[in-house]
């Protein structure tokens, strides 16, 4: 029986970077240039996706600042240990007001089983996207990145990603004025490997700017 969605893995991942690099100059020219992407993966856990929650709107030094402090102050993140919080301990750890609502309210969910991660690791890309849409401050990007990251699901091209958006327009030439469903259009060549495609695009955009990454 065939599973309803795709992943990836260590083996896959190196394949299909090779198999898209054929089928398309401009990756290949990325690859050539700054080597094959990390294969960017994340531990399916309540502990990564407040690091996404972290990441939404603001640049991955400030979101892994503030991660690394809240690490410093509980250790291991979990729900239990972010509901223990108080206001002034979660603003020392840099979360702003809305972002303390957004944490408190997953790990409430997690807790009462509304959500369940290690199910979710078995359903379609829609029912996770259907399932964590339904908490707040768990918009489109965020289970994007949870997807591809922590799922290692093969298809997912976030239009969400600032960063990414700005490698497709720099990579492919394209005019700063371009429609999303332009782009989308782009990245239908890359189907069903979009991720890894995207991966790419964020390798380029990175190393481009001397980015280091690291929490």
């Amino acid at each position: 029986m065939q599973s309803p969605y795709i992943v990836f893995n260590e083996i896959s991942f190196i394949k299909i970077c090779r198999k898209l690099a054929k089928s398309d100059a401009d990756l290949a020219s990325i690859i050539k240039k700054y080597g094959l992407p990390p294969m960017w993966t994340r531990p399916n856990t309540f502990q990564t996706l407040i690091l996404t929650i972290f990441e939404q709107q603001v640049s991955l030094a400030a979101a892994y600042a503030a991660f690394k402090k809240l690490k410093q102050k509980v250790g291991y993140v979990t729900p239990v240990k972010i509901l223990q919080l108080t206001d002034e301990e979660m603003r020392n750890c840099y979360f702003t007001r809305q972002k303390m609502g957004y944490a408190r309210g997953l790990a409430t969910a997690v807790i009462k089983k509304e959500i369940q991660l290690n199910k979710l690791a078995l359903l379609p890309d829609e029912e996770v996207r259907n399932k964590l849409i339904q908490i707040k401050g768990i918009g489109n990007w965020t289970i994007d990145v949870y997807l591809m990251h922590a799922l290692q699901r093969s298809d997912l091209f976030p239009l969400g990603d600032i960063a990414l958006v700005n490698s497709l327009k720099e990579v492919k030439r394209l005019p700063k004025d371009i429609s999303k469903e332009e782009m989308l259009s782009i990245a239908e060549s890359w189907r069903p490997n979009r991720t890894i495609a995207a991966m790419i695009l964020w390798h380029s955009y990175i190393k481009k700017r001397g980015i280091k990454l690291g929490v």
